[in-house]
């Protein structure tokens, strides 16, 4: 409940995500998973990282691209960018979810070649182009986003 003079926290805006991660889940090979301390980075710091220390965007740019201001993106980076430290300092397990996102398009992976493909939400993949395997899996499916961005910005598909 609310006290007397206390505002309210502003709703989250959506931010922008260009497509889902491949990984959802990093670790160190040599300590058994259940002995793992785990680390949460959140898909808008997951895209932040992607814009300024993978594609090398400038602040402002890369704020540009999820549609937020110049500084929640540097905040989003500093989150990101010490939570990989410790990731990579501590060992511990790095999971790769939440966050209020939608994403710009999807990848389809093939669970039988391990293909993946770059797809628009539009695009219907029933089989693997490359082996003819029907068992697809939608990656933004798998962070609970895909119909989420189907059915606000794209045209539904079949999955």
């Amino acid at each position: 409940m609310m006290q007397k003079g206390e505002r309210m926290p502003r709703p989250k805006k959506n931010r922008y995500v260009h497509r889902p991660p491949i990984y959802k889940s990093f670790r160190p090979i040599d300590i058994m998973p259940r002995y793992l301390q785990e680390l949460d980075l959140t898909l808008d710091e997951y895209e932040a990282i992607r814009l300024a220390d993978y594609e090398g965007l400038g602040h402002q740019a890369a704020a540009e691209e999820m549609e937020i201001s110049r500084p929640t993106f540097t905040r989003l980076i500093e989150q990101a960018r010490k939570k990989i430290s410790i990731f990579l300092v501590e060992g511990r397990q790095l999971n790769i979810s939440g966050g209020n996102v939608h994403f710009r398009s999807n990848i389809i992976r093939c669970l039988d070649c391990g293909r993946t493909y770059n797809a628009s939400f539009s695009q219907v993949f029933e089989l693997c182009p490359v082996c003819g395997s029907p068992n697809l899996i939608d990656l933004a499916g798998g962070f609970g986003h895909g119909r989420c961005c189907r059915k606000h910005r794209h045209k539904k598909g079949n999955f």
